[in-house]
């Protein structure tokens, strides 16, 4: 059976890290207090060093090593953030640090890395092919393996976030965060277990990458056959043997969110509270905002991350802009004659309508004689205007056709 890791190994852990990581805020949010009824507030750990909560396991992890081990190098496999933990802690640290991302990693985590001075492997399509590779060249050369997850001293310095959680909201009642190997989760669930055992503990997982829910049913790891989220971080296939232990004694409960609800959860959190936080950073407000959870206020969310590639945040926001009805993309069916277009411009600026984009599209075969499509992305205020919109223009002759799923 494997042996839990105890408050006092988070205690000694975050010893180790004073002076090294920041004490991150904790920032209540409004628009989550009003959807709940309750007190919300969010664990910026998007602030921490390197853009995320993981230099703290991987210090813990780094300094436990002897110096002969620090003196062969570390190696890693990681998306982004874990990545960026190991190259900042073995710099701190004077170790050499290798890293293993998956080729299609962001290509602003591949550089942060970079910048912090590890080299840079390119290997696999997931975390868990990186791994395979990091394991590798570990045996090969001598390197020592900072897991992302599943290690003792990783799960203690993960934990440190809740010592402060508890501290700065000591009459918490939920603590929410996502979840990818666990390591996160574990390290908070043993301090709140051992000091507040009265506190839920929640894990969201991103249901394109949901390993634990199978897991926990199947009382063992169990490893997925895909993975597709943009939720890079938390996209793990297998939990961890360590992490299992703890999240099937120590978790209360882990639910799942879609890719709609993560990318809802991530423009609020840029409209409403001004975070920038990657997609796996938001899971736990997108849980909240969705209902997928019983919450008991005051709750805490951990924003576990802010690296999000810009590029993807652009793709984000109008993705989350769509799912709330306030980005509408269709074609509509028309004649073509003179002046027809400007007539249906007209009209949905009159409905209030932003027209971002519009194309003449003539090329489809199912067209009639003297008939054109006209492909519209318009912006609305939100889903109820959307409907109104397209009510109308329906109404009014037009057909109104959307895209598969649309």
């Amino acid at each position: 059976m494997t042996e839990l890791v105890g408050l006092a190994d988070v205690r000694a852990a975050r010893e180790l890290l004073t002076g090294v990581v920041r004490t991150t805020p904790l920032e209540p949010s409004r628009p989550l207090s009003a959807a709940l009824g309750g007190p919300v507030l969010l664990k910026c750990e998007n602030f921490q060093r390197a853009g995320s909560y993981k230099v703290r396991g991987a210090y813990t992890r780094i300094a436990g090593l002897t110096a002969e081990e620090r003196a062969g190098g570390v190696v890693a496999a990681s998306a982004g953030n874990h990545a960026q933990g190991v190259a900042l802690a073995a710099g701190l640290l004077g170790a050499a640090a290798t890293v293993f991302m998956p080729v299609n990693a962001p290509l602003p985590k591949v550089a942060a890395t970079k910048a912090y001075g590890a080299r840079i492997e390119l290997v696999g399509n997931t975390v868990d092919e990186s791994l395979v590779a990091a394991h590798d060249y570990a045996e090969r050369h001598g390197a020592t393996l900072i897991h992302p997850f599943d290690h003792p001293d990783v799960i203690a310095g993960q934990g440190t976030v809740a010592l402060e959680i508890l501290e700065q909201c000591p009459e918490v009642k939920t603590i929410i965060t996502g979840v990818g190997g666990g390591g996160l989760i574990s390290g908070i669930a043993v301090v709140v277990k051992a000091l507040r055992p009265d506190v839920r503990v929640v894990g969201v997982q991103a249901s394109g990458a949901a390993a634990y829910p199978a897991s926990l049913a199947a009382g063992e790891p169990v490893r997925l056959t895909s993975l597709s989220t943009i939720a890079d971080g938390i996209a793990v296939g297998r939990p961890g043997d360590v992490t299992f232990a703890h999240v099937s004694k120590l978790v209360d409960e882990v639910v799942t969110v879609t890719e709609e609800e993560i990318s809802r959860a991530l423009l609020m959190l840029l409209e409403r509270s001004k975070q920038v936080v990657e997609p796996a950073g938001a899971v736990g407000v997108a849980a909240l905002l969705a209902g997928a959870v019983r919450v008991e206020a005051p709750a805490v969310v951990v924003l576990s991350g802010g690296n999000i590639d810009p590029l993807l945040l652009l793709r984000v926001i109008e993705h989350g802009l769509s799912a709330a009805g306030r980005y509408l993309r269709f074609t509509v069916r028309c004649p073509d004659r003179p002046g027809q277009l400007a007539s249906l411009l007209a009209q949905i600026a009159e409905l209030r309508g932003n027209v971002v984009d519009v194309e003449h599209l003539r090329g489809n075969p199912h067209l009639r004689l003297g008939e054109v499509e006209v492909a519209l992305s318009v912006e609305t205020r939100g889903a109820e205007h959307s409907d109104k919109l397209i009510g109308t223009l329906r109404a009014s002759g037009y057909e109104v056709l959307f895209a598969a799923g649309g």
